[in-house]
């Protein structure tokens, strides 16, 4: 039994640090990503490698007290470190929410992002009927194929913005008509789904465009398309201009960090995780903790943030996104 015990801790020592050091050395090299897009997709994991540290330092806490056990320790406080140092701007930051949501005016809206996932949704007809639950002025979904557009559009009278051209792959459903719809057509760089609609409101109008990006790997195509989306945010009145989407990039990664920055809108969810929510699709499997922050909702500086949630698991691999915002008065 002495020999037993002896190879199970030798083992756990050793299963500790090598989880110490990965988790270090991959949170080192994502602090590369501030001139790096290839190393800045280890960003995107940091929810992922806080986990692999402190399993790290619990099997080391469990070893006896050895050189070992103390290196490990140390890598995995240092590993915690590093990954702090992406994580903590986003928890600081302000997200434009009302001190006292009755100095907003009346004219507030309810958006849902979400991405339906309807290829592989098992259950569009308990995720539509979710979606009109909650009333929303403006729905913004991405992957909408023509199954979800009848789920959604026969339970409730919404009219829909899409771009044709892009199977209507990106869908911005809204309770009123728009006063104008559609993006302009730019050909350079990697291919991006997105539309747009403007709405009528008081005080002026206001501009929605909602987007889908794709995955950070390879580097340089989500990058092009961050690009081209600041490029056209430009063309309406930032102050009212919203945009969501799923941008597949977190808000620990370099790239969300420029954009946010060249967007020059507030980001109104804060470090929220929504993705994935559906692990096994056939088998209606829910993953109950999901690690990567991907769905975001930013809005100009004239409306403030009423509430923004994460809404439950449905038959989609994202969790939706839920933000109420409202326009201040205007006299």
């Amino acid at each position: 039994m002495g020999l037993i015990r002896v190879v199970i801790t030798r083992i756990l020592e050793d299963i500790a640090a090598a989880l110490a050091v990965l988790a270090a050395l991959v949170m080192l090299a994502a602090q590369g990503g501030r001139f790096s897009d290839n190393l800045d997709v280890a960003t995107h994991f940091v929810v992922v490698f806080i986990a692999v540290a402190v399993v790290a330092a619990v099997l080391a806490i469990l070893t006896p007290p050895t050189r070992l056990r103390r290196f490990t320790l140390g890598t995995a406080a240092v590993a915690i470190g590093l990954a702090g140092v992406l994580i903590l701007p986003e928890m600081f930051r302000k997200t434009g929410h009302a001190a006292d949501a009755e100095t907003a005016s009346l004219h507030q809206i309810k958006l849902v992002q979400i991405n339906s996932w309807s290829g592989r949704n098992q259950t569009l007809g308990d995720t539509a009927d979710w979606i009109v639950a909650q009333d929303p002025d403006i729905i913004v979904v991405e992957e909408a194929t023509r199954r979800f557009q009848r789920a959604l559009e026969s339970r409730a009278a919404y009219h829909r913005t899409c771009d044709p051209d892009d199977r209507c792959e990106v869908i911005i459903y809204s309770k009123v008509a728009p006063i104008s719809a559609g993006l302009p057509k730019v050909r350079e760089g990697a291919y991006f789904p997105a539309t747009r609609a403007t709405f009528a409101a008081p005080g002026g109008e206001f501009t929605v465009i909602g987007a889908h990006y794709t995955w950070p790997v390879p580097a340089g195509p989500q990058q092009q398309q961050s690009l081209r989306l600041t490029t056209m945010a430009r063309l309406y009145d930032r102050e009212r201009l919203i945009i969501a989407g799923d941008f597949n990039s977190t808000p620990w990664s370099f790239t969300l960090r420029r954009q946010d920055k060249a967007l020059g809108l507030i980001r109104r969810n804060q470090g929220m995780l929504s993705w994935p929510a559906m692990a096994f699709s056939r088998w209606n499997i829910h993953m109950p903790l999901p690690f990567l922050a991907i769905d975001h909702v930013y809005a100009g500086s004239d409306w403030v943030t009423l509430g923004a949630e994460r809404g439950p698991a449905l038959g989609s691999d994202h969790f939706p996104v839920v933000v109420t915002l409202a326009l201040p008065p205007t006299d």
